[in-house]
């Protein structure tokens, strides 16, 4: 049956296997404010007086009243945009879904609409980014997401007009809720995404939930297999799709499938950027999936459309790390528990920092008969001891990946893995654990 702009038919929704099974996607989160290579929100600072982003602009290309953001658009080219090498880069990486950036805040459109001529096609590269972008996907067997930033649009044009306004999703103007389900409903129907992501709540909640359920049922029914991402943690709200949580996680295994969603560094290219390295990466991806969580991962790009050399190392990195590992990642389920040892993300906003793993921590994913316990310090008396099975969960072989067997004991429920003496990997090994089926 088709769903209905109401909360009482989209609580339907159930999460589409292929999107439990991906736990890794990447992210372009990229437009004209790459131009600058100065970071996020560029188009909003850049008119602020005393923002690094404003001294930046004026010492660069000079007052914003001469040389605005329309001149900042323009000289966006793309002129070494190439979906295709990229995106068998984001594969080898080991994504298993992809993302664009359709529009975000500064209300430019990646692709050709007839609802805003303030578009990619029309102005700046000349390209249909976004289509460009699904074909590559398509070509690779991925699925395609879409990200909208439309809604924080109307603070950003306020703004410039002298005036504030504090809740951007939740602004009453009826024309603005209209102008943004016009733009959502032409990105669905165009490109059929399987995920499309709302930068904020759904729209418009404080006022009206209208036009945000009704694009989400739109979705739905247009593609029976999407799935459509907010961040309203609310029971009622998250229930219509897939939670997402920016720069963030959650502390135990969720009982629905989640997102965490982040990037290399800043949202748009930045020059001053410190990168995560990889190993953080991964330890990120382990931890997420271990609570039954998918990573969507933003890799910079510098405004020609290329990346640079340290997100291409990154990436090989990583990719190099998913060929051995992805057997406990791809395709997995959370285990009885999400893992064992003292050691824990700290969950506070953004906060990201890298965790200071010891030898006695894990993180745990399960498929059918196989527990995979990540190993997120390698011990130094070289034996692993795993603590959280029970007496009735019988180990008849352990395999450490990248690897082969390795000699174990298990006692009580306690299981103890001799190791070899050099890791195969520098982060987060993993011991596939088969038990006796019951």
């Amino acid at each position: 049956m088709p769903f209905d702009a109401t909360f009482e038919s989209l609580s339907g929704f159930e999460c589409p296997e292929w999107f439990r099974d991906a736990k890794l996607g990447i992210w372009s989160h990229w437009g004209p404010q790459s131009v600058p290579r100065y970071g996020d929100w560029y188009a909003r600072h850049m008119y602020r007086e005393g923002s690094d982003q404003y001294r930046y602009h004026l010492r660069t290309y000079g007052d914003p009243s001469e040389f605005g953001y329309e001149d900042v658009v323009r000289r966006w080219k793309a002129e070494r945009f190439d979906p295709d090498e990229l995106m068998d880069r984001f594969v080898a990486a080991g994504a298993r879904y992809f993302v664009a950036q359709a529009v975000h805040h500064d209300n430019f459109f990646n692709y050709d609409s007839a609802v805003n001529p303030w578009n990619s096609v029309q102005v700046g590269p000349g390209k249909d980014v976004v289509g460009l972008w699904r074909a590559a996907a398509a070509g690779r067997g991925l699925p395609f997401g879409l990200t909208e930033h439309l809604g924080a649009s109307f603070t950003w044009m306020k703004a410039t007009e002298g005036g504030e306004v504090p809740d951007p999703w939740y602004t009453d103007d009826p024309q603005w809720h209209r102008y943004w389900l016009d733009s959502v409903t032409e990105m669905i129907d165009k490109y059929q995404p399987d995920l499309l992501y709302s930068d904020g709540p759904l729209p418009f909640g404080k006022v009206d939930y209208t036009p945000g359920l009704s694009a989400v049922a739109h979705l739905y029914n247009t593609n029976p297999r999407a799935v459509y991402q907010q961040k309203d943690r609310s029971p009622e709200v998250s229930a219509v799709g897939i939670m997402d949580i920016e720069r963030s996680q959650t502390p135990g295994i969720h009982p629905a499938p989640w997102q965490t969603d982040t990037s290399v560094g800043d949202w748009f290219y930045n020059v001053r950027d410190v990168y995560k390295t990889a190993g953080h990466v991964i330890e990120m991806l382990v931890d997420i999936v271990s609570k039954n969580g998918n990573l969507l991962l933003n890799v910079p790009q510098l405004p020609d459309g290329t990346i640079d050399s340290e997100c291409a190392q990154l990436l090989d990195e990583l990719g190099v790390w998913t060929r051995v590992c992805g057997e406990g990642i791809f395709g997995t389920r959370p285990f009885r528990v999400y893992g064992e040892g003292p050691s824990t993300v700290l969950i506070d906003g953004f906060t990201e920092d890298r965790v200071s793993w010891t030898g006695t921590d894990y993180r745990f994913t399960r498929r059918d008969n196989t527990l995979y316990a990540f190993q997120l310090a390698w011990p130094s008396d070289a034996r692993a001891v795993i603590r959280s099975l029970t007496g009735h969960e019988t180990v008849t072989d352990v395999r450490l990946l990248g690897h082969g067997p390795v000699p174990f004991q298990q006692s009580y429920g306690v299981l103890v893995v001799d190791l070899p003496a050099t890791p195969p990997l520098e982060t987060a090994n993993c011991l596939a654990v088969d038990l006796a089926a019951v």
